[in-house]
This record gives structure tokens, C-alpha cells and sequence, in this order.
């Protein structure tokens, strides 16, 4: 085996083991609610947290010029492993403990495979990229409908089904510990550190919205579809899997937008399309649960498609590649700030009414907040 299709191959694993232990979550809530006395406020709070480290993680791209990716990606890793071998131990406190810690790890490790990509793939980014997107989303669709079944099926319940998701991470630090002698030190991956930030640009702030908003409707989704699902009749197992279908609708959904978006230079369509789907498989979802099949796919072809116009626009609307940058770490971080807000406040806003109507609609009201932003960051202007 080529070193090359070694690298890749440890890539790829490394790329499974960041987002199934964060999908994981949203089926097994109401058995965490119950058998630690969460309120909903504090459930949401549990799913938010990720999203809060990824937004305030952001800014640490530039340690990549100062320490080798490689090795910082293996202590990422390690990092995501003790994270969820805690979060598995039983206690309230282990359970928020764990999920900082590997939430931090996830974080950085996002922060580092575009730069991995680009040092070592630089004439096929966004052939690797698009590959290890599709890992990742297959790994949460995994995470989704295995947790609730691994909690039934395994003694130990909860603990151990989220305990199961270290063994994809060990089998990825085993893979790629080998690359770790061939250290790269960054002198030059990015020039944004000194790129003044575009506060000032109306498009800079629609594209950080339209990014924020897809990740906020995508992650109150994983976290609480399965506990309003379970409201409605469904067991765990079949909301768990509804989940699944969601997340395979916005895998597929997502192929074919990079073609979309090569042939046209104007993407407000687009944008607004996704907007609207979110916001009709949230409705449909709301007032005709029995058809959730068809609801939970539409959403998918929402906020799949959504996340690659957002990542797409970050390049699109920029008229440098120091502005690219800039433009990047604005709207992640301050994209996924404005997601995190939205499992908690789902969450508390459930718990103020004892319902799901007022949350449901405001989840609405996003993806209509998504179509707004669409159609401005979909013109064809630069930062």
C-alpha cells in the first residue's frame, strides 16, 4: 500500500469519528432525561455544547502554523476518545464533563482536515473534501439509528451505547499514528490571522447567517426530533431511524449541489430552495407527524444541500484568498454560535409550554430566516 492511500484511508477514518458520537445523542435523550432527571433546558444545553466549542474553536487554525497538524490531529483524537469513555461513566457531571472534552477534540480535528487536505491533496481539494464530508454524514446517520437499538440490545443501556462509539476512534488513531513521524510544520496555511474580519459587509453577515441557521434547524433536528417522535407513538428504535433517513435525504441532496453551484453563478435560487424545504418539513412534521417519512426527507433535502452552499459560499463570496479566510472564520465561528443557541432554547421553550407547537414553529421560522440570508449570500458579489 502506497503511503498516500495509507494517508487517505487514515483520513477517512479519522472523518468517521466526528460527528456519530454527537448524533448519538438525540435518540437516547429521553432515556437521559429520565434516568438522570434532566429538565429539557439542560438536555438542550447537552446538545448545544458541541456546537459552542466548534464556534469557539474556530480561531485556533493558526496553531497549525506553529505545530504539526499531524500531530495535533492525533492528540484530537485522543482527546475525543477520553471524552467519550467519560461521558459513558453514569453521573450527571461525567456526562457534561465528557462531552466538552470531546467536543474540543472534535473541534480541532475540524479545524484540521481542510489543512491536511490542502498540504497533502492540493491538486484534488475538493475531490477529498466532498469524499470526507460524505464519511462524516454517513457516520451521523449511523449514529442516529444504531444508539437507540445498541441501548436495548447491550447491557448497560445508555452508557454502553455511547461508550461503543470509542471504538471507531481507536481504530482511527491506530491508523493514523504512523503519519505522525512525518510531522508537517505550517508556516504558510493561512494567511488570516492578520485578514481584518469583514464586520462591515452586508453579504459577509448573510452568508454567516445562512450558515448558522442550516447547522441550528440540522442540529435541534438530531437532538430532539427523536424525543418529539416518541411523543407521537413511535419507539425509539423507529425514531432513531427516522433520523437515519434524514440524514441519508441530506447526503444525497448534497451530491449533486456542487454541479449546481459550478453552473451557476448566481446561487440565491438555491439558497432559498433549502431554505424552504427546512421550513415545510417542519410544518409538515408539526401538523401531520404520520407522514414523517416524507417530512423528515424533505427537511434533508434542506439542510444537506445548505451545508454545502454555506461551506461553497465562505470561497464564492470572496474576492481573495485572504478574504476567504476571513470571510470562514467569521461565519464558523459565529455560525455555529448562533446553532448552539438552538437545541437549549428548543429545549427550554418546550419546557416553558409543555409542547411542541411554539418550538416547532419557531424551527420553522429558521428555515424562513434561511431563505432570507439565501437571498442575499447567493448573489454574485465579493467581500
Amino acid at each position: 500500500m502506497t503511503r498516500g492511500l495509507s494517508f487517505l484511508i487514515a483520513l477517512f477514518a479519522v472523518a468517521a469519528c466526528l460527528r456519530s458520537s454527537i448524533t448519538g445523542v438525540g435518540p437516547l435523550l429521553g432515556d437521559l432525561r429520565e434516568q438522570l432527571g434532566l429538565s429539557a433546558t439542560a438536555a438542550g444545553l447537552l446538545a448545544s455544547l458541541p456546537l459552542m466549542l466548534f464556534g469557539a474553536c474556530a480561531p485556533l487554525a493558526r496553531l497549525a502554523r506553529n505545530h504539526g497538524t499531524e500531530r495535533l490531529l492525533l492528540a484530537a483524537l485522543a482527546m475525543v476518545l477520553a471524552g467519550i469513555v467519560l461521558r459513558s461513566e453514569g453521573h450527571v457531571t461525567a456526562l457534561f464533563g465528557g462531552t466538552l472534552v470531546l467536543a474540543s477534540g472534535i473541534a480541532v480535528a475540524n479545524i484540521l482536515l481542510p489543512i491536511l487536505v490542502k498540504q497533502h491533496f492540493p491538486s484534488r481539494i475538493a475531490t477529498i473534501t466532498s469524499a470526507y464530508a460524505t464519511v462524516m454524514g454517513l457516520s451521523a446517520a449511523l449514529g442516529s439509528g444504531l444508539s437507540a437499538p445498541l441501548a436495548i440490545w447491550l447491557p448497560g443501556g445508555w452508557q454502553v451505547s455511547l461508550l461503543c462509539w470509542a471504538v471507531p476512534v481507536v481504530i482511527a488513531l491506530v491508523l493514523w499514528f504512523p503519519h505522525t513521524r512525518h510531522d508537517v510544520h505550517v508556516t504558510s496555511v493561512s494567511e488570516t490571522s492578520h485578514a481584518r474580519l469583514p464586520w462591515r459587509s452586508p453579504v459577509a453577515w448573510q452568508v454567516t447567517g445562512f450558515m448558522g441557521l442550516q447547522s441550528l434547524v440540522f442540529y435541534v433536528t438530531v437532538a430532539w426530533y427523536p424525543t418529539m417522535l416518541r411523543d407521537v407513538g413511535l419507539t425509539a428504535a423507529a425514531s432513531g431511524w427516522l433520523l437515519t433517513l434524514y440524514q441519508a435525504a441530506a447526503l444525497g441532496g448534497g451530491l449533486g449541489m456542487p454541479v449546481l453551484i459550478r453552473h451557476s453563478s448566481d446561487q440565491r435560487l438555491l439558497a432559498a430552495a433549502t431554505g424552504l424545504c427546512s421550513m415545510l418539513g417542519t410544518l409538515g412534521m408539526l401538523f401531520a407527524p404520520h407522514w414523517g417519512v416524507v417530512w423528515m426527507v424533505l427537511l434533508g433535502l434542506g439542510t444537506g444541500p445548505a451545508l454545502i452552499l454555506a461551506l461553497s459560499f465562505m470561497g464564492l463570496r470572496a474576492a481573495d484568498p485572504r478574504a476567504a479566510g476571513a470571510l470562514s472564520l467569521m461565519a464558523q465561528s459565529l455560525g455555529y454560535l448562533l446553532a448552539a443557541s438552538g437545541p437549549v432554547s428548543f429545549g427550554f421553550v418546550h419546557e416553558l409550554t409543555g409542547g411542541w407547537l411554539l418550538p416547532m414553529l419557531l424551527l420553522a421560522g429558521a428555515g424562513g430566516a434561511m431563505v432570507l440570508c439565501g437571498l442575499g449570500a447567493g448573489r454574485p458579489v465579493k467581500v
